[in-house]
């Protein structure tokens, strides 16, 4: 059987690929991993909007149950609620029923640790190893319990506010795309409660609308909304709300690599920027990385995730990173990405400053970017397929200095993907075109 926890989680196509059996089986195995370190582990569970969630949720809660774990209930929520809750709860770990940026159709299950930070490969692995582990079952009295957890929209509002650290967004004009998903009242309720005029789009959720044309997967619409009424900002989240991206005034793009930046500046100008660092993964433009090095700020690199991004900020001690995608960890108030509180800083950096969002992205000047997703049959082994890296090779030469490539293969879908940067889009293109064509030569489509 292949290994079923990806770089977020497991996911898949649910009631097909991640079947309500899984879940059960999954939850038995948390509970008995979780038992390791309680004998009666109370496992804190949130989830998005998709039509599966329910019949998800209840098979993940069945198995925790059954093997004798508590299990409280938060229903429709961020996945960055489940990281605060958990601790803030004094729950033994968390459970996130979601999938995140992708199709409604899809959906996923991953867990948070007692501490509020996503389980590493080998606490996964340790779940995964005991899926078909038949552990002791609960019997009467050992049976877990089912409660819904007190306040906890609530309590999650307060934490997010208290990291604008006092700053108002009063008078701000602010468009909040919310992507029909879990953050459809927590984020326009936030920018409120800080002050903002908020105009909040795509927040009605029907189950199968998520992530479609909207949010930060489709950052048109808040672009055309943001110059439609006249905004000074746009915010736009995926399904799960744990990425933010945002628009300027005139309807630009702003992506994690510029958030990142305006919020690193702030931290080494206020003397709060742990080890004059930030981690990004491989992903960042090569903008950004020049924009970092004129500012003085190391840059530590890792894999595209934002787990691995966290890891290598606790293992340096970092106060700040993520991804181009627009997850951003803020050390001082989040253990995982957060696109409300990413939000949050952001505007608050606005208004702090009486700046413009476009006029804080410029401390970042992109090269133009071309990313491809090409389908294939078997994305594992782009690794043994020499004539894409022959073709990536020759790509680089031709680049030189003045771009970058990269190749890798999803961790949740099947697809490779292609990046490349150069000086101008044309010769993006021409190169990403190059590569792509021998991808599908050795690996082939689709079938």
């Amino acid at each position: 059987m292949p290994r079923l926890f990806g770089t977020d989680g497991v996911r898949g196509i649910a009631n097909l690929e991640l079947t309500p059996e899984i879940a059960l089986r999954l939850g038995r195995a948390a509970a008995t991993a979780f038992r390791s370190r309680h004998a009666r582990p109370a496992v804190l569970i949130v989830r998005d909007t998709r039509r599966s969630g329910d019949l998800l949720e209840a098979a993940l809660s069945a198995g925790l149950l059954s093997a004798g774990a508590d299990v409280l209930l938060c229903g429709v929520l961020p996945t960055p609620a489940a990281a605060f809750l958990t601790p803030d709860a004094g729950a033994d770990a968390g459970a996130v029923v979601s999938a995140s940026h992708n199709p409604a159709s899809h959906n996923g299950i991953k867990f948070f640790g007692r501490d509020g930070f996503k389980l590493n490969d080998a606490e996964e692995q340790g779940i995964e190893s005991l899926l078909d582990v038949r552990g002791a079952t609960a019997i009467g009295a050992d049976v877990g319990m089912v409660s819904l957890l007190p306040h906890a929209e609530d309590r999650y509002v307060a934490h997010a506010l208290r990291s604008l650290e006092g700053r108002r967004l009063d008078g701000m004009k602010v468009v909040i795309d919310c992507a029909h998903g879990a953050a459809f009242r927590t984020s326009p309720r936030a920018l409120e409660e800080a002050g903002a005029e908020v105009i909040a789009i795509n927040v009605e959720p029907d189950g199968m609308n998520i992530n479609v044309g909207c949010g930060s997967t489709s950052p048109e619409a808040v672009a055309e909304a943001v110059i439609r009424l006249r905004a000074d900002v746009g915010l736009a989240h995926d399904g799960d709300a744990d990425r933010v991206l945002a628009v300027d005034a005139r309807g630009d793009l702003v992506d994690g690599d510029a958030i990142i930046a305006i919020l690193a500046a702030e931290l080494k100008e206020q003397d709060r920027l742990a080890g004059n660092m930030v981690v990004t993964t491989v992903m960042a433009n090569l903008g950004f990385r020049l924009a970092m090095a004129a500012a003085g700020i190391d840059i530590v690199e890792t894999a595209v995730g934002d787990r691995y991004v966290i890891e290598a900020m606790r293992r340096h001690g970092a106060e700040i990173g993520g991804e181009q995608s627009g997850h951003v960890i803020l050390a001082d108030c989040s253990t995982t990405g957060d696109g409300l509180i990413t939000g949050l800083r952001l505007l608050g950096r606005m208004a702090s400053t009486g700046r413009t969002l476009a006029d804080l992205a410029k401390i970042v000047e992109r090269y133009p970017q071309v990313l491809v997703n090409v389908p294939v049959r078997d994305r594992e082994a782009l690794t043994q397929a020499g004539g894409v890296w022959e073709a990536v090779e020759q790509v680089r030469r031709e680049l030189g200095d003045l771009g970058r490539v990269l190749v890798r293969p999803s961790g949740t879908e099947a697809v490779v993907r292609v990046m490349v940067e150069a000086a101008d889009t044309a010769t993006a293109q021409e190169a990403a075109a190059a590569i792509v064509n021998a991808v599908l030569r050795e690996l082939g489509e689709p079938d």
